[in-house]
């Protein structure tokens, strides 16, 4: 049992990290600015013992009072739509608030986890991308404020490392879903089911032909907990090595939903990576994580949800 900060906790991945943190027995803290994050994504936590929401601007001066066994700093916008909305909120988040977060952590003797991304990869002309492999991204493109936000988040993450001597993981996350995605979030998997569910075409870009690699939340969420009780300190992958074409992601949700929607395809935007694929040796061999739940199964359990909660 901990007293663990997560900064971000209102967000998609932040509730669920959240929620399983407090079902092992953790207190937690939850700030999040709610730009992007929503409060109705942990308000099922907030009648239980053992759980705060702050809403709070990581990039300003805040503090937690009292003792801080853990700093997770899973605060950014997360999606294209988003990063091109505030892009300097995105940069500032990456950049100033993740300093922030850091010195919390140090202050409080406390372990810290930097959420970082496969984006960091840009358009990969390694594949599959292994933490070794250093990206290739546009450093003036239109992906590149999240792209170098998390980049450089990484970077203060080993320096504070290095010169205060604190733990320190980084986790670099590939394509998630899940329950508690936002209708607008303009990813694939919520545009599709959205689309799907309210009889609209399907928009892919370009042919369909690029692909990503996506994990249900459940098994990223256990893998990230799995590194978190874990000694080791250097980069490392989560997500699913099993490729999927946005061609077949779409006729996938049409299959699940049962839609009669077309496809229709727009072009393709600027810097879209052809490939996203992670290798997850490292994960495997380390912490013996590998994601358990097939595509097919998330993405009903995901559309059931969507059918419940969200606004079509």
């Amino acid at each position: 049992m901990g007293r663990v900060v997560v900064t971000g906790g209102a967000g998609f991945l932040g509730s669920h990290l959240c929620e399983r943190l407090l079902a092992r027995g953790d207190e937690v803290i939850a700030v999040d600015s709610l730009i992007t994050g929503r409060r109705e994504n942990v308000e099922h936590l907030l009648g239980t013992g053992g759980f705060i929401l702050r809403e709070a601007d990581i990039t300003q001066p805040w503090d937690v009072e009292g003792a801080v066994d853990g700093v997770m700093n899973f605060a950014s916008p997360a999606s294209p739509i988003d990063y091109a909305r505030l892009p300097m909120e995105t940069l500032l988040t990456g950049t100033v608030g993740t300093l922030n977060a850091l010195d919390l952590a140090r202050r409080k003797s406390a372990r810290f986890m930097q959420a970082s991304t496969s984006e960091i990869y840009g358009d990969p002309l390694v594949h599959p991308q292994t933490e070794d492999y250093w990206g290739n991204v546009n450093t003036i493109g239109p992906r590149a404020i999240y792209d170098e936000a998390k980049r450089v988040s990484e970077t203060f993450a080993t320096a504070f490392q290095r010169r205060h001597g604190f733990d320190v993981r980084i986790v670099r996350i590939f394509n998630t879903y899940g329950p508690r995605m936002r209708r607008n979030d303009g990813r694939a998997v919520p545009a599709f089911l959205t689309q799907a569910l309210a009889g609209q075409p399907l928009t892919v870009f370009g042919d369909g032909s690029q692909t990503r690699s996506l994990c249900y939340v459940d098994d990223l969420i256990t893998g990230i907990l799995q590194l978190w009780d874990s000694e080791y300190a250097l980069p490392m992958n989560m997500g699913n090595p099993e490729e999927v074409t946005m061609l077949q992601l779409a006729e996938l949700v049409r299959s699940i939903t049962g839609s009669t929607s077309d496809i229709e395809f727009l072009p393709l935007p600027q810097d879209d990576p052809s490939r996203r694929r992670p290798d997850i040796a490292r994960a495997r061999d380390i912490l013996g994580w590998a994601p358990t739940i097939d595509l097919r199964v998330g993405l009903t359990m995901t559309a059931a949800w969507w059918r419940d909660t969200a606004e079509v």
